[in-house]
């Protein structure tokens, strides 16, 4: 894997508060992938930020009396809160209603345009009789056409892959309030997908390596490309870098293709924000950096199709060529990491229909490391995963609780009682060997599974040496050796050497109580780095909050040390709290499962 990695994380909609259906989805894996490649030595720059244009906004904003800026402003802060709780790592988690982000969007406009992979076009546009508004396409559902699904979105079918426009579908209506929305002719700009229908399907080809789920939907997507429009009748977004166009208030870039495009302004913004304006370039002119997408599957054609064709246009490279933008020579993805859904009693976690589990009142009740594992060991990583409460209560006590914080607990506090501090070892035993070596080789093991992102199986397989060490514990009942403290100062010693490696392979997963294990270790400083909420501002000098962090400081490295004998060692505290088993039947106060 190349030293330079570029982590680009869905851009979460600024309508409102996260729940778990989405960290599930973009938050959890991308972070647990970084902090991994960041400990193995890799430079990571991971970015995001809040998606904050479109009619999304304005009719939430109308809904709670608010202008649009008043709305993505409150739930800016409220994802800031969100993701920062959560331990997110992001390098720069920013805003679309930047000038730096419009104005990167506007660049990347024209580049298409100047090589025609941009044309105008009459479409037919939906819009909503009792506001005059345009309706977007996803805001609008019916059936498919081609599979007769019954909840085909106005872009695509979910059910069978293909892209849509809010016209062909069958008994269309409105997501926001139910009506049939009229249809009227007007004028856009489109991106002419059919003219990079060779260059991605050659690209795709190539991608045999990817999740099943994101190469058939891609696929499928590819042999049915239409132009797609890239502006809207809306008073709220970017404006059209074009003459005639520019001040137009009901002419817009459409949200999609702004927010595909905020991956580069973020990385762009960050650069300014570090110090170094260029530096953005080491990720996405660089061939030999990779670029790792993370995203819920209902997006995944934007970022294995739309995204590539956007980025192949700039470069001049689409079925008709061109010359090369202004931002070099641009990576596209070398993979998409896409997740199914995390439902609820069978359904997706839905606001609209109280079907939601809100992650800042989950991170209050239960803190971040408990619904981080959760995800890594029993989210949708290959296949929709239905959250209960019995199974998150069995895998917090059974596993978090009983196995890991067990072990780290009962090995500490002995050596603590019997010593003080961590003991040297003695002579080794065949069984004292093959643990440590089963616990060196495992770095190897998780490392290469992370790599792949393939965190179930990563974190089964560190779990499964918390497993040994505690099984090797119980065997050797160093508390039964108060007539050979030579040989229980070497279980003791082999059990902290344990703890210390199964820490280090569990903290990508579990960073909170990572640091706290490091420093009941007797470890000093910054284990494992969380990210900072920082006030910045543009040239208008207002300020607005984003996600950032000084993540090279930190101690953590992806490999076994040897444990510092002599270290002092305090009586530890538990890692995990135990939940009563009756949560599983009723959920806590606020769930609205209880409701279902």
């Amino acid at each position: 894997m190349s030293s330079r990695v570029l982590t680009a994380v869905a851009w979460p909609y600024a309508n409102g508060p996260r729940h778990l259906g989405h960290v599930s989805g973009f938050g959890v894996p991308s972070d647990v992938f970084s902090r991994y490649l960041r400990m193995n030595g890799h430079d990571v720059l991971m970015v995001s930020g809040s998606d904050e244009h479109g009619t999304a906004i304005t009719v939430q904003a109308d809904q709670e009396g608010l202008t649009a800026r008043e709305t993505v402003d409150k739930y800016h802060r409220q994802l800031i809160d969100d993701l920062h709780g959560l331990g997110l790592s992001y390098d720069l988690y920013t805003r679309t209603t930047t000038a730096n982000h419009a104005a990167v969007v506007q660049d990347m406009f024209s580049a298409l345009l100047e090589n025609g992979y941009v044309v105008k076009q009459s479409a037919m546009g939906a819009i909503s009789p009792s506001t005059g508004r345009t309706l977007p396409d996803r805001y609008i559902e019916g059936t498919c056409p081609i599979c007769k699904y019954d909840n085909a979105r106005g872009d695509q079918c979910d059910n069978c892959g293909n892209q849509l426009d809010p016209i062909d579908l069958i008994n269309p209506t409105s997501k926001i309030n139910g009506e049939t929305p009229e249809f009227r002719e007007t004028e856009h700009f489109f991106l002419d997908l059919p003219a990079f229908a060779n260059s991605l399907t050659e690209w795709l080809s190539r991608r045999s390596d990817w999740r099943p789920n994101v190469l058939k939907f891609s696929q499928n997507f590819i042999n049915d490309l239409r132009p797609r429009a890239i502006t809207r009748d809306i008073d709220w977004g970017v404006s059209v870098p074009l003459e005639g166009w520019r001040d137009q208030p009901m002419k817009k870039v459409y949200v999609w293709f702004d927010a595909v495009i905020g991956y580069l302004s973020a990385s762009v913004e960050w650069a300014r924000r570090t110090g170094d304006p260029e530096a953005w370039r080491k990720w996405w002119n660089d061939p030999e950096a990779l670029a790792y997408y993370f995203m819920g599957k209902d997006n995944i054609v934007f970022h294995t199709v739309i995204w590539p064709g956007i980025l192949l246009g700039q470069n001049g490279k689409g079925d008709t060529g061109g010359t090369l933008g202004p931002f070099g020579e641009l990576n596209l993805p070398t993979e998409v990491v896409s997740s199914e859904f995390l439902t609820m009693s069978g359904a997706k976690f839905s606001t609209s229909r109280s079907r939601v589990i809100y992650v800042r009142d989950f991170l209050a009740e239960f803190g971040p490391d408990a619904l981080r594992y959760f995800i890594a060991v029993a989210g949708p990583e290959n296949n929709d995963t239905d959250f209960t409460w019995d199974e998150f209560v069995r895998r917090n006590n059974n596993e978090l609780a009983n196995e890991w914080g067990n072990l780290v607990n009962r090995s500490i506090s002995m050596a603590h009682k019997n010593n003080g501090k961590v003991p040297a070892a003695g002579e080794l035993t065949e069984v004292d060997t093959q643990l440590l070596a089963a616990a060196r080789a495992a770095f190897d093991t998780v490392g290469a599974h992370l790599s792949r992102n393939r965190f179930r199986n990563a974190i089964t397989e560190a779990m499964r040496i918390v497993t040994l060490a505690n099984r090797y514990l119980s065997d050797q009942e160093p508390w039964k050796l108060k007539d050979d403290p030579a040989r229980r100062d070497t279980v003791l010693h082999c059990a902290l050497q344990l703890v210390q490696d199964c820490n280090t392979l569990l903290t990508p997963f579990l960073p909170h109580s990572a640091q706290q294990v490091y420093e009941a270790l007797g470890g000093t400083g910054v284990w494992a780095a969380q990210p900072q909420i920082r006030e910045v501002s543009e040239d208008d000098g207002v300020p607005y909050p984003v996600l950032m962090g000084d993540y090279a400081s930190e101690e953590a490295r992806w490999e076994s040390t040897p444990i510092a004998v002599g270290r002092p060692l305090d009586k530890p505290t538990p890692l995990f709290r135990k939940l009563d088993e009756s949560l599983g039947v009723t959920g806590p106060s606020w769930s609205p499962l209880l409701d279902l």
